[in-house]
């Protein structure tokens, strides 16, 4: 035990997402828990209080032995969306301090995980519009890839205007915020006969060796929808200082109350990139879709719910690349407007905006014109919310809609 228990003790501490020597270092250490087995080395990683890296060795180490394991032939499609990634795409230099290589550490990623698995896989690169030409620059990384025949780089642009499919109702490429991007990668996916697909982000904050977390419920039990959440217990999560101010308590009170059918059943991390869907249900829910922007995560989890579909959640190991993210390029109030207001249009459309949830709706459409109200926000408090902690936010005895909707009133009249 002597040498699990050295290399879990000289696990690194720190993960740089532009260091291929990390990369390396975290497969390396998830191999030797392999051969350990992977409870044997979490039972040791836990009662050495092991650093970050251990942590995510650990969940690879999982992926990786029930890939091994099962049996079952599989064909993943994995799509990502691409905006601003004109750095994060190239290889960390002294002109690109946060590059990450991120395309090429993908298809390693994924190569390690099915190695000597049943699972075939491809990756779908989809432009979103990139003013940057991060199509023309992943295209030129993927054709000089050993693994090139398995990487698609597509622009949403060259689906637009469609007549039919889920992009129909998309009238530009300027008109969508990632959703339209995942959308035309996930129906390339299908059509190319991916059983399953999943979706990530197109920087390296989730290592794509966990693949395995997602698929063991989809063939052991069933699951057509397998979320990643960054709030389970034995998820490994690297967060940057926060971002907002102490007014975040209020949008995640509104949040939660609106979409109180989601947050009620334990699915908490709706914006996490790493989900699965299973072909014939992302088939139905791509029929007609709600939004395409930053919300269609929430979208497509109503539409699952009002199906009557059971979701599954697992934890996985996520490292905040906050130095490019696109929700800082385009401001983070803008983003809150989109979730806020995607996720009203949402629980409209599959029928779950009843009750406070419709109060709280009420308040959001009637107080709030943009991002520019929620900037008013977002520096302040409530009294009522500043004790507030996880389990209160979305309950309205904690404060209610009405409630909300006077200090709204009163804060964004104060300036």
């Amino acid at each position: 035990m002597s040498g699990l228990e050295d290399r879990i003790r000289s696990a690194r501490s720190a993960f740089d997402l532009t260091d291929a020597d990390h990369q390396r270092s975290v497969t390396s250490l998830a191999e030797v828990f392999l051969e350990a087995g992977p409870e044997t080395a979490r039972r040791e990683v836990e009662r050495l209080a092991g650093a970050l890296e251990a942590r995510m060795a650990v969940l690879l180490a999982d992926s990786r032995a029930w890939m091994r394991a099962s049996r079952q032939s599989l064909r993943v499609g994995v799509v990502f969306a691409m905006w601003g990634e004109h750095h994060r795409l190239r290889p960390r230099g002294p002109d690109n301090p946060h590059g990450e290589e991120s395309l090429a550490t993908k298809l390693r990623q994924l190569s390690w995980a099915t190695q000597g698995s049943a699972v075939d896989w491809h990756l779908y690169a989809v432009d979103d519009g990139c003013p940057h030409g991060s199509a023309r620059i992943a295209r030129t990384i993927a054709a000089a890839d050993p693994l090139a025949a398995r990487v698609s780089v597509l622009a949403l642009a060259d689906a637009l205007p469609a007549e039919s499919g889920p992009l129909r109702d998309l009238p530009s490429v300027d008109a969508s915020r990632k959703a339209g991007a995942v959308m035309l990668g996930c129906e390339r996916a299908i059509a190319e006969g991916a059983d399953v697909v999943i979706y990530t982000d197109a920087d390296n904050s989730v290592h794509l060796g966990q693949i395995g977390l997602l698929l063991r419920p989809f063939v052991d039990r069933g699951a057509r929808a397998v979320l990643g959440s960054r709030k389970h217990p034995d998820s490994a999560v690297v967060k940057e200082a926060a971002r907002w101010g102490i007014g975040i308590k209020v949008l995640r009170h509104m949040q939660r109350m609106i979409g109180h059918a989601v947050f009620s059943r334990g699915i908490l991390d709706t914006q996490a990139a790493f989900k699965l869907y299973e072909r014939t249900l992302l088939r139905e829910i791509l029929e007609a879709p709600t939004v395409y922007d930053f919300s269609f995560d929430t979208d497509w989890i109503l539409a699952c719910l009002s199906r009557g579909e059971a979701i599954e959640q697992v934890p996985f190991a996520f490292i905040d690349s906050a130095a490019e993210s696109a929700s800082i390029a385009q401001g983070p109030m803008t983003t809150w407007e989109t979730l806020l207001f995607g996720l009203t249009r949402a629980v409209r459309r599959h029928g779950f905006c009843t009750g406070h949830a419709a109060e709280m709706a009420a308040v959001l459409e009637d107080e709030i014109a943009d991002h520019r109200d929620l900037e008013k926000l977002i520096d302040r408090l409530p009294p009522e919310l500043e004790r507030a902690g996880e389990g209160d936010y979305g309950d309205p005895r904690c404060m209610s809609p009405e409630a909300l909707r006077a200090w709204i009133r009163a804060t964004i009249a104060s300036g």
